[in-house]
């Protein structure tokens, strides 16, 4: 009542009607105290609300909205911290001073391990770590030093502690000390709260104020009381119990040497001491026994929280075997990326280790953070200069006077080279933020990633048209005369002049990159219905078409400053192909040539030349493959959908127009490449020119061309790759796309059989008038069940013709 009298009246007659209460009384309240007086005041509460007019609102100007859903919360068990079942004790009546056997210690520590993983996925540490009695205890109150961390405070003089609570007790620090370093890393960092991880101690100080050593100290006296307990205990108990603290001594040590960061080479020993370490765990496990009783979801309500106690998050042993063997295998492997050799290679390290499947955890994702770019230092010892500089070699500028350090120790402001030294500083300072970005970016989420990368392409906008004006200064101190360099499109070449622009070139590839990435994410995350992957791979094709071109122009004039650099008696270096890749019928380019003519290695003996080369040699191949097996993907589905072998949900409330309006939402802003229009998509998607035996043809073309781009891949060492420390994650990659062309290779073949069958039973039917669903089912699978998780291929079932 008091809810209808605070907030208004209905504009229900019936509601409003003053006498509907007369008819049946409500029961007189029950109350037990003597010191309160029941008045029922149910008819002083109709007469006012019955002098209200409907719709009129009452309101208490002191009555909060808080106030109002804490009203609505009280005594509801969903809701209400403090409600409790009829009989039960608010506090948890288990008592920590109880004796306890090596088994239910063991059987407890592992179950610290199940909540302790469940928390690095992503769960509150008040459903995990915080609802154990031992760590409750330990915490409460709030420990100052080593000696009132303890389960029991106040132990009696001279009293000797149980052996088994020393150790339990000195995994419980150990376990404490490391959480509170994982938070403290994971806040550095880029991460995002609830998503990925949850910070929150609820007040509960998980043991900052107490030095790791003397907890390090602890953990050591406990293994030497269980070794000097062998004999009261069994081999495979004390290993057991040995193992179990040797973890979380080792997990410090990790967190110890990672802090340093100054000598890569001992990075990953505890790591890999760690997987020994957890396999004898995981070997040992049934000799636990399970001690339910010590954990309870009501310490929940002691805690700093607004919510009411949730359930215990209840991992299998198993499943947290799995995950801390990935914890684990991620933590030896992130350390390779202190193998730098190039910035291309760093990228490629980052783009693979980032996409595992599963992804590896926040901690891991924060640890690579924070080695790459703890106080704005690469890697402990590079420069973010120098990465950019070796990036621009690499890409566009190898051996190039713009790059040479000489420059900036001209002081003369006449000179041309002092000139050049301010622009590119110019340069530098404005495209630093967004180039590391990339690397930051890939260090989120998938899902952030793609969100992330939506708006850093506006940005590489902005660094293109600056990196143009500088573009333009730079050609005046350069003398540089413009070139004729071959440029094509479907086969035909043609003459043009222009001028180099590096740095422009630089910022629009890695647009273009960021481009196809957030496409590529958008199959990665369901983003797209099955009706609207030939569109989407159409577009993927499309921005890959345009990167190959990009690249081959760079190259170009790459080609032109080796030959003028190069020695003209010199007759051994080997010639480049001008024309890159061949095309294919479909106008996609052919990779039958491996990816190898169309850049040949080191027609220049000059390093930085050879690698920029051997650069544009994997990138072309790269763009190519992508151009084909999406251009292979977009025609397959557009014949799926003109078979009626994929059709559309209902969509009563929009257009084609609009839905394409939303999802080329991100591109819309960019004016280069710019984005087709509505009209030019729907003719380019959908072909009507083509038949369905062509758009077939066109997909198996592009799709053996596919194939063989990714056998050439993956056959490139780590240095023809750029894949330096990730040579195997890379491999894999193009192995999983010779997987998809072949399964898309199927998939079109199987769409002919069906036709051809479909066909012999009406002969007189054109092809888009078959009814295929008696001879063909098509599903498209879940990214997780396909080969790759950016190439969907559909799969194309052969069913039996239905009997009617």
């Amino acid at each position: 009542m008091m809810a209808q009298g605070e907030f208004g009246v209905s504009n229900d007659p019936e509601i409003n009607n003053p006498n509907r209460f007369s008819e049946q009384p409500p029961p007189p309240p029950m109350v037990a105290s003597e010191g309160i007086i029941a008045t029922d005041i149910t008819s002083k509460f109709t007469a006012a609300t019955g002098a209200l007019k409907p719709g009129e609102l009452v309101k208490d100007a002191f009555f909060t909205l808080f106030e109002a859903v804490g009203a609505l919360e009280i005594m509801d068990p969903k809701m209400d911290s403090g409600c409790l079942a009829p009989g039960e004790s608010l506090d948890e009546d288990y008592d920590v001073t109880r004796p306890l056997q090596p088994a239910q210690v063991v059987g407890i520590i592992d179950q610290l391990l199940c909540l302790e993983m469940a928390w690095h996925l992503g769960y509150p540490l008040s459903q995990t770590l915080l609802t154990n009695v031992y760590i409750e205890a330990m915490l409460m109150p709030a420990p100052t030093n080593l000696r009132e961390a303890d389960f029991i405070r106040n132990h009696a003089e001279g009293a000797r502690p149980d052996p088994m609570f020393t150790v339990l007790r000195a995994y419980c620090l150990g376990l404490l000390k490391s959480c509170w370093y994982v938070t403290e890393r994971i806040k550095r960092e880029h991460y995002y709260e609830e998503e990925d991880f949850v910070t929150n101690t609820y007040h509960r100080s998980l043991l900052d104020n107490i030095d790791r050593n003397e907890i390090s100290n602890e953990i050591m006296a406990a293994r030497k009381i269980i070794h000097q307990m062998r004999h009261a205990l069994t081999d495979k108990m004390a290993w057991a119990l040995d193992f179990r603290l040797g973890l979380r001594t080792a997990f410090l040590r990790t967190i110890e040497l990672s802090e340093l960061r100054s000598n890569p080479d001992s990075l990953s020993l505890p790591w890999h001491h760690m997987q020994g370490v957890w396999e004898q765990i995981h070997n040992s496990r049934q000799l636990g026994t399970p001690v339910p009783e010590a954990f309870s979801p009501k310490i929940q309500r002691k805690l700093a929280s607004t919510m009411p106690p949730r359930p215990i998050v209840q991992l299998s042993f198993e499943e947290t075997s799995d995950h801390f063997r990935k914890l684990i295998k991620d933590g030896i492997e992130v350390h390779e990326v202190f193998k730098y050799s190039d910035p291309q290679s760093l990228l490629n390290f980052v783009l693979t280790f980032q996409a595992q499947k599963p992804q590896p955890l926040v901690y891991i994702r924060t640890l690579l953070q924070f080695y790459l770019f703890r106080d704005m230092v690469i890697l402990d010892n590079l420069s973010i200069r120098k990465i950019i500089d070796d990036d621009l070699a690499i890409v566009s500028m190898p051996k190039h006077r713009l790059l040479d350090p000489v420059n900036d120790v001209v002081e003369a402001p006449h000179d041309a080279r002092f000139a050049m030294a301010h622009q590119m500083e110019l340069f530098r300072q404005r495209a630093t933020q967004s180039y590391l970005d990339i690397f930051r970016a890939f260090c989120q989420n998938r899902c952030r990633v793609r969100r992330t990368l939506c708006h850093s392409i506006q940005d590489w906008e902005t660094v293109q048209m600056d990196a143009e004006e500088l573009d333009q200064l730079l050609q005046i101190q350069l003398d540089e005369k413009p070139i004729n360099f071959e440029t094509g499109s479907e086969g035909v070449s043609s003459p043009e002049a222009a001028y180099s622009l590096p740095l422009s070139s630089w910022a629009y590839l890695y647009k273009l990159r960021l481009m196809e990435w957030i496409v590529q994410l958008g199959f990665e995350l369901e983003t797209y219905q099955p009706i609207e992957m030939a569109g989407m791979y159409w577009y993927l094709a499309y921005l890959a078409k345009i990167r190959t071109s990009h690249l081959g122009r760079i190259r170009s004039f790459i080609t032109h400053r080796s030959n003028e650099l190069e020695p003209k008696s010199s007759t051994t270096r080997a010639r480049p192909s001008p024309s890159g890749p061949s095309f294919s019928s479909s106008g996609s380019p052919s990779s039958s040539n491996g990816g190898r003519s169309d850049t040949t290695a080191s027609f220049s003996s000059e390093p930085q030349f050879v690698r920029s080369f051997a650069y544009h040699r994997v990138s072309t191949l790269e763009a190519a493959v992508t151009w084909e097996l999406a251009d292979g993907l977009s025609a397959l589905y557009t014949a799926l959908y003109r078979l009626r072998l994929i059709v559309p949900p209902p969509r009563p409330y929009s257009s084609d127009s609009l839905r394409y309006d939303i999802r080329m939402k991100p591109f819309a802003p960019i004016g280069l490449p710019e984005l087709p229009s509505f009209e030019t998509f729907t003719e380019q998607v959908t072909r009507p020119r083509k038949s369905i035996g062509n758009l077939l043809e066109i997909a198996r073309e592009a799709i053996a061309g596919a194939k063989m781009g990714f056998e050439a891949l993956s056959k490139y060492n780590e240095n023809e790759a750029f894949a330096v420390g990730c040579l195997g994650r890379w491999t894999e990659g193009a192995k999983n796309g010779i997987k998809s062309a072949i399964a898309a290779g199927l998939a079109v073949a199987a769409v002919k059989n069906g036709i051809a069958a479909a066909a012999a039973t009406a002969p007189d039917e054109e092809e888009e008038d078959l009814d295929l669903g008696n001879f063909l089912q098509v599903e498209v699978p879940k990214p997780e069940k396909a080969y790759h998780k950016w190439w969907i291929v559909p799969k194309v079932h052969v069913g039996e013709k239905k009997k009617t």
